[in-house]
């Protein structure tokens, strides 16, 4: 099943005439989830025709305006649509104090509820799971409160092999616990072991978004081995000063962290406007992590 990662926006204040603010799509394994939802997202979305009714978990990493503005405006439109599942957005506490008192002018209409989840801004915090699907929101260093999301499968279970199941002749009822890890015992009493009839199953896969962030090392520990990092570039080094003070990061701070916590790939995005092209970011970034891309508004990424 799938595991696509849809670029809605990935400019960083303000938005350019290439790039919206910062939103993003997941369909991991047939579940939505909408990372931050900037001014202009659900423009996006109809764009990319992604179906309204399939998100049903908002995440918002902080409360700068470029990170949450599309919100109100989105949640609007899904009433406007219909939709009645119940929608759960994991976002700093505060978030609700800001658009409780825009939902209560929908009171009488709003056909669905609105679930908020606050994050935890001091350590890692498993904040969603399923039987297939976990994430956890992880602290990152920015100017106010913000949170990373890490998206990863669950362990699958073993892959039983087609063989042994004839040759052992085993039973049905006995499948289930043999993936699951068991042993099996033939009629004969003999045992055979688990690693015989089983191959292991593929490692799960993962996503990381990291928003706006300074350097900050122990995100690498949290992401250890991600299959593909997303992590914010306001800037190149050439702007060390202005990274430093808005504790935002360099094109080389993404690319070391991608470097420590072994990731498959990193992707860049969060530019500034002072930019003209994310060619720069690019050249900055390989010089440390050569398997990287620049975020483009659009996009698709299969993980």
């Amino acid at each position: 099943m799938a595991f696509e990662l849809t670029i809605l926006g990935s400019s960083s204040a303000t938005p350019t005439s290439e790039r919206y603010p910062t939103a993003q799509v997941l369909n991991m394994l047939g579940r939505f989830f909408l990372i931050d939802c900037g001014e202009g997202t659900q423009m996006q979305i109809r764009r990319q025709k992604i179906g309204f009714g399939k998100i049903k978990h908002i995440f918002i990493s902080h409360l700068h305006g470029d990170h949450y503005y599309g919100l109100i405006g989105l949640i609007s439109t899904f009433n406007l649509l219909g939709l009645k599942n119940d929608l759960h957005i994991y976002s700093p506490s505060q978030l609700k104090e800001i658009i409780q008192p825009q939902l209560d002018f929908l009171k009488g209409d709003l056909q669905f509820n609105v679930i908020f989840h606050p994050l935890n801004f001091k350590k890692p915090q498993l904040i969603f799971e399923d039987k297939k699907v976990e994430v956890v929101s992880f602290p990152l260093k920015h100017s106010i409160n913000c949170c990373g999301f890490l998206f990863r499968e669950k362990e699958k279970e073993a892959n039983i092999k087609k063989e042994c199941i004839q040759q052992y002749n085993i039973p049905i009822a006995q499948i289930v616990k043999i993936k699951q890890g068991a042993d099996f015992i033939t009629e004969e009493g003999e045992t055979i072991p688990n690693e015989v009839l089983t191959t292991p199953p593929p490692p799960p896969l993962s996503y990381a978004f990291c928003s706006d962030t300074a350097f900050y090392p122990p995100v690498a520990d949290v992401i250890q081995g991600v299959n593909l990092l997303y992590h914010e570039a306001t800037f190149t080094e050439e702007l060390r000063d202005w990274a430093d003070k808005t504790y935002h990061s360099t094109a080389l701070d993404a690319a070391k962290i991608a470097q420590m916590a072994h990731a498959g790939k990193l992707i860049l995005g969060h530019f500034s406007s002072r930019y003209e092209s994310a060619e720069p970011f690019l050249m900055e970034a390989k010089t440390v992590f050569p398997n990287t891309e620049d975020v483009v508004d659009g996009k698709t990424y299969v993980i």
